[in-house]
């Protein structure tokens, strides 16, 4: 049986909500190992006159801690 965790990370991207999720995950992979799935609970936007500026994803991590 495997141990799993789950973080949660908050990330940002000025291209896209793809790209604020791969942010996350490059992020979480230069600290933690067997990252196996990211699920995206929130997203969310900065607007500043009338255009999106900023794109933001509430990200959990989830990777392994324990194999078999």
């Amino acid at each position: 049986m495997a141990v799993l965790k789950v973080i949660e990370l908050m990330s940002s991207s000025e291209k896209s909500w793809e790209d604020a999720a791969a942010n996350a995950v490059k992020a979480a992979a230069k600290t933690v190992k067997e990252i196996r799935s990211v699920y995206i609970q929130d997203m969310s936007a900065v607007v500043n006159k009338n255009k999106i500026t900023e794109f933001r994803v509430n990200a959990k991590i989830t990777f392994e801690v324990i194999a078999d």
